[in-house]
């Protein structure tokens, strides 16, 4: 099993931070380079409590869907998704939205997966997947930070599809 930390600062609001980051549009744009899109479940807009979206993506070279499911859910405070389907044997991310005290946000992820194959997973895990998964995130994060920071947000968190207004 493999854990990730990472915390990035934001200066915006807790609740556009934490919309975007529920955001399918922006996730499968924070992730073109993959080729991620939606698939099947939640296709567009928010995803939510016990929804679903399964992405089909390339990654290390090889075409591959995951579903995952949003399994807890506190606005705007924090939400975890987990594997239903996927290339991993399981998958766990909860995502943490702490109020900074400039009035920004620090979004926080801790990353949870292990590889399948029993110990030839485990040595791909520290070889290629905990590299290549901290770079996903940071991309990602990079992206809504960038997005939340400036008027780009709005593309995103439509009065019909946020619950920031």
């Amino acid at each position: 099993m493999i854990t990730i930390q990472l915390s990035t600062h934001i200066h915006a609001p807790t609740e556009r931070v934490f919309d975007l980051a529920c955001s399918i549009d922006l996730h499968a744009r924070s992730l073109d380079w993959t080729g991620e899109e939606p698939v099947a479940g939640r296709m567009s807009g928010l995803i939510g409590p016990g929804e679903t979206v399964t992405w089909r993506a390339r990654h290390l070279g090889v075409r591959q869907r995951l579903t995952s499911r949003i399994s807890g859910y506190d606005r705007p405070r924090w939400f975890q998704d987990v594997m239903v389907r996927g290339a991993f044997a399981w998958m766990e991310h909860d995502h943490w939205f702490d109020a900074a005290p400039d009035g920004g946000t620090v979004l926080r992820d801790d990353f949870r997966f292990a590889a399948p194959l029993g110990v030839l997973g485990r040595i791909v895990e520290m070889l290629v997947l905990r590299r290549y998964m901290t770079r996903f995130l940071e991309r990602r994060n990079a992206v809504i930070k960038r997005v939340a920071e400036s008027e780009e947000w709005r593309q995103f968190l439509t009065p019909a599809s946020s619950r920031v207004r």
